[in-house]
């Protein structure tokens, strides 16, 4: 039976929250070679021997490496070539991308196996190749930027939506997900005409001088 060469085999994992009103893509510090102390995503080689699918290999690679179990984890790509991966045969590395997404203020990675330090990036912060280890600028520029499109499309990503809200909240949460201000009269339109939103009812949001709001849910979340 014939045998053949395998790639380097390894998760990588695109956690993103607001921080400070802004999309955030979390990075660590590298604490050993190769590209040690060069900032990355987290991640780890999947062991066949712990793993028992992909998704098992995702959870326990944030368990090891930031101590968390991320909320709404999901398969976002795989890249893969030659030249990419410096300990494996021919430099042949493939990754399995995963984006977890978690609400503002609700999740607090710590440093774990392997590394040196955290670090929370701006979608805006220009981070040159050269700053990251391996390909991961072009992954975290990829994560960024399926995360923009879907709130762009108001296809909204699952983890950054509460389950109640009124529209102007959910309006200014899309902003700090884009980056950009958004027109309200459009907005509510698109809402309203695409059937994506519906009230609570018999919830409003009370505070100070102004009319109450209403408050409203997802459809068919």
């Amino acid at each position: 039976m014939p045998t053949y060469p395998m790639p380097l085999v390894r998760i990588e994992i695109a956690l993103q929250t607001l921080v400070e009103g802004g999309l955030a893509t979390l990075l660590i510090r590298r604490e050993q070679a190769p590209y040690k102390d060069r900032w990355a995503l987290p991640g780890g080689v999947i062991r066949i021997d712990q793993d028992q699918d992909l998704d098992a290999a995702a959870r326990r690679v944030a368990r090891e490496r930031l101590g968390i179990a991320p909320p709404y984890l999901s398969q976002l790509c795989a890249v893969g070539s030659a030249g990419r991966e410096p300990r494996a045969a021919r430099d042949w590395g493939l990754s399995v991308v995963y984006r977890a997404l978690a609400p503002a203020g609700t999740i607090a990675p710590v440093a774990g196996k392997r590394v040196a330090g955290l670090r929370w990036v701006s979608a805006d912060e220009p981070m040159t190749a050269a700053q990251l280890a391996f390909d991961h600028g072009a992954i975290v520029a990829r994560a960024i930027a399926a995360t923009r499109e879907q709130t762009a499309a108001l296809n909204f990503p699952t983890g950054f939506i509460p389950d109640r809200f009124t529209l102007g909240a959910l309006q200014r949460l899309c902003e700090e997900v884009l980056g950009t201000a958004i027109d309200k009269s459009s907005f509510r339109r698109k809402l309203r005409d695409r059937e994506l939103v519906e009230p609570v009812a018999g919830e409003q949001e009370r505070g100070g001088a102004h009319r109450p709001s209403a408050i409203y849910k997802l459809r068919h979340r």
